[in-house]
């Protein structure tokens, strides 16, 4: 791709781990909790776990778990409702505190729908979403570990059942960072790779044999994984236009991150829309060529922008249906330039050169998020938004009034938060645990991981597993329902209903378990 950003001359060179070692530079590690930390996922836990199911996020009752399902603990969400919202489920990904770490789902009143726990203690999930790939919906999420904000891992693509459909990675195996994943009707998907490169970084003060961390769009075929397009920072944008400084001190020799890309889109004409936190930056890049077609924001703007419309430290900047575009505006990062974040939209003239304030999101509370953090458009022109490091989420009608409000335990986070209509039908059966009790009674619990359409239970016993009769039915009250029938039983099974009563799913049949039992 061409080179229209004017900069300083670079070393076009992909530094090998020895290469960067003998110049003295940090590398990117993965692994162990500390990734988790580095990204500022979430403050330090303000006291135990509780397993007690409690719902409150700010105390001690953080987690959620359930007789049926031991192997899952999920931290609490709660939600406030002040106003007609959207359809649809809340998604996030918690990935810090007491309870488990993986994509959530949860319904408007913060009752979890499905989780998966990710695999082992250095992992994280980020950024779960619903997206089309060949016009269907799916699941979209990262897994990996982050060190310093810098993920090394891979993007997952389930279907409607939760059943993985691949995995991606950018070509030769490279740590694929977290920041975003998008998937065009091209069938392609769009990421980045934060690329380790030698550099000379005398323009900033820095040592002209130094090394940053490169911001790298790959667009890659879903199908066959091969890269289609590259597109990197340092062949179009000065390292001038930081507002991070070179590394100092102990970590002079340390890569130099100037750009920090955050997010990447297809605008309505086919081009991307890239976001960088240190530039303070959204960039409009010609998908072809990869020619910077203007700059909206930070120290060398296309756009005439007001006090009110500037932005710095920025995530997540979306073109939306109406032609405005959507950023969440952390104002804080390196350095804090205001006492609370926002969602921003902003009506840009890509003829004048100037862009206006159209709304400002306010959080719930004066939050100040100094990393991740997002503004998804709603069906209807209204908002969903995530303060990503503060543990909240709010949903805004068109006018900007919240009319939802909603939070993780204070001691988590999530890099995102999204609302979606999502239908989901696991292939797996509903678990069921069943206890005798006094007189007869049998209490029977029942949950369904990830299952949408399930409205009832109903319960079916005998003293044989051959011959079972209907003995009782109740409402799914959230993930997990109890349900008590009568009658000498010694075997159950479960089914779970949908609205026209007809059967989803049917429970294994299980044996009733003694009084007193665990």
């Amino acid at each position: 791709m061409t080179d229209n950003g004017g900069n300083e001359p670079v070393l076009r060179r992909r530094l090998s781990r020895r290469g960067l070692l003998r110049a003295g530079g940090g590398l990117l590690t993965v692994g162990g909790l500390g990734g988790a930390a580095g990204y500022g996922l979430a403050r330090r836990a303000t006291g135990p776990a509780t397993d007690d199911g409690g719902t409150g996020g700010g105390g001690t009752d953080r987690v959620r778990s359930y007789a049926t399902r031991p192997d899952l603990r999920i931290p609490v969400v709660e939600t406030t409702v002040t106003g007609p919202v959207t359809d649809g489920l809340i998604f996030l990904t918690p990935a810090a505190g007491a309870g488990g770490r993986g994509p959530l789902i949860v319904d408007g009143d913060g009752e979890p729908v499905w989780f998966r726990q990710v695999a082992g203690p250095a992992q994280v999930a980020v950024d779960l979403r619903v997206q089309r790939l060949a016009g269907e919906p799916v699941l979209t999420w990262w897994e990996g570990a982050i060190t310093n904000g810098i993920g090394g891992g891979e993007f997952v693509i389930a279907d409607t059942a939760y059943r993985e459909i691949t995995r991606i990675r950018a070509d030769g195996d490279l740590p694929t960072d977290q920041h975003d994943f998008i998937l065009t009707a091209d069938g392609t998907a769009l990421f980045f790779v934060y690329e380790l490169v030698a550099a000379d970084l005398s323009t900033v003060g820095g040592f002209t044999d130094g090394a940053l961390y490169d911001g790298v769009v790959h667009e890659v075929e879903v199908g066959t994984g091969r890269t289609v397009r590259r597109w990197q920072a340092r062949d179009h944008v000065p390292l001038t236009e930081s507002y991070a400084e070179p590394p100092e001190g102990d970590r002079a020799r340390t890569p130099f991150d100037y750009f920090h890309p955050n997010s990447v889109d297809v605008d309505t004409d086919g081009n991307l829309l890239i976001s960088a936190r240190h530039t303070w930056t959204v960039y409009k890049v010609d998908r072809d060529s990869g020619a910077v077609l203007w700059r909206l924001g930070g120290r060398n703007s296309d756009f005439a922008l007001d006090d009110r419309a500037r932005f710095s430290w920025q995530h997540d900047a979306r073109r939306r249906s109406d032609g405005t575009i959507g950023i969440f505006d952390n104002r804080a990062g390196i350095t804090d330039e205001a006492d609370q974040s926002r969602g921003l939209i902003l009506a840009v003239d890509e003829t004048d050169r100037t862009a206006s304030v159209v709304r400002e999101l306010t959080p719930p509370q004066a939050l100040l998020a100094r990393t991740q953090g997002g503004v998804q458009e709603l069906t209807g022109n209204g908002s969903f938004v995530g303060w990503g490091a503060r543990p909240h989420f709010s949903e805004y009608a068109e006018d900007g009034t919240m009319v939802l409000a909603g939070q993780l335990p204070d001691d988590n986070g999530s890099y995102r938060a999204y609302r979606f209509a999502w239908t989901g039908q696991p292939t797996d059966r509903p678990t069921v645990l069943a206890r005798a009790s006094s007189d007869e009674a049998v209490t029977v619990q029942v949950s369904w991981n990830g299952a949408t359409e399930v409205t009832s239970w109903q319960v079916r016993g005998g003293r044989q597993p051959d011959g079972l009769a209907v003995l009782g039915e109740a409402d799914r009250t959230g993930f997990e329902t109890t349900v008590t029938v009568h009658g000498p039983v010694a075997f159950v099974v479960v089914d779970a209903l949908g609205a026209d009563r007809r059967t989803l799913a049917s429970s294994l049949t299980v044996p009733v378990r003694p009084a007193g039992s665990s």
